[in-house]
């Protein structure tokens, strides 16, 4: 049984890491609130204290928006931190598995993008990711880069679901942006996906991987089947239309891609099965929460 370490363990992915990783080996979970990660000693002692022999960073710098004006923090919990957590993982020959981004693409290719696509992140957060991305290729030798897009889960205090359903509840209409197109993915998906990658630890190359459910979404998409889905379930609604705006009807202090599908070719092998459709994990979702809230 392997010594594992899974920071960020008290949002949407840790706390569901903390079940799918568990027949793996002993979990050390260790929440935002018990390890700052901008303070770089510390976390050098934690792995001096714990010596795992797989580390799993589920923790990460995600307001996107916030980003642009604190950019000191992003890069310092998105890129040193990582470094670091490299760096320990390479002195113990502990493998080390990191989640990170579509937002490293710009979004402007309007194809399935794989592992091997050229980056260009359009903002402090993108930016921030992609570099830690790099400090750890640059820093350890047995890593596995896990990105993903749109999360969503059960657990955790905020997510585009959540937040929708909150607002449904109070107003009839909600605008959405329609031209941003991606793929939303169900945490705890994510987290099964980990803990196969790591059952399968020798199987499992060293490099970055593309996880996402399958299909394609605009965040138009997603809301019309989060209310139509919420509705079925019996989730207390007023809202009665979802109106398609554009990014430039709604603008955010940090741009986002305008494509960022993620290609499954590399990871479904793998894997041995084809990523949840993205509305049937929705709707596992809706149902998990609907009985948790009942």
């Amino acid at each position: 049984m392997k010594r594992i370490l899974l920071l960020g363990s008290n949002g949407q992915l840790g706390q569901e890491l903390q079940t799918t990783l568990a027949p793996l080996g002993e979990i050390i979970s260790v929440a935002r609130d018990q390890l700052d990660l901008t303070q770089t000693e510390s976390i050098r002692q934690l792995i001096a204290q714990v010596h795992p022999e797989m580390i799993v960073n589920a923790a990460a710098y995600t307001a996107v928006d916030k980003a642009e004006s604190e950019t000191e923090l992003a890069y310092a919990v998105n890129e040193i931190a990582p470094k670091i957590l490299a760096r320990e993982s390479q002195k113990l020959a502990a493998t080390f598995l990191h989640v990170s981004t579509d937002y490293v693409f710009d979004g402007t290719r309007g194809i399935p993008l794989t592992e091997t696509d050229e980056t260009n992140p359009i903002g402090v957060y993108a930016k921030s990711k992609l570099a830690g991305e790099k400090a750890i290729a640059e820093n350890c030798e047995r890593y596995i880069i896990l990105r993903t897009a749109w999360v969503y889960g059960t657990y955790g205090k905020s997510n585009f679901v959540k937040t929708l359903l909150r607002l449904g509840a109070e107003r009839e209409q909600l605008r959405v942006v329609a031209d941003q197109v991606g793929t939303p993915t169900w945490a705890k998906d994510i987290a099964d996906a980990i803990a196969k990658l790591l059952e399968l630890e020798e199987k499992t190359p060293t490099g970055i991987y593309h996880f996402t459910n399958s299909g394609v979404a605009s965040w138009y998409d997603f809301a019309r089947a989060i209310f139509e889905e919420a509705k079925l379930i019996g989730f207390p609604l007023k809202i009665n239309e979802v109106v398609p705006i554009t990014t430039a009807e709604y603008p955010t202090p940090a741009k986002r891609p305008a494509y960022s599908v993620l290609s499954q070719q590399k990871i479904r092998p793998l894997l041995g099965n084809y990523p949840p459709y993205w509305r049937d994990s929705l709707k596992q979702m809706l149902f998990q929460l609907y009985s948790q809230n009942s």
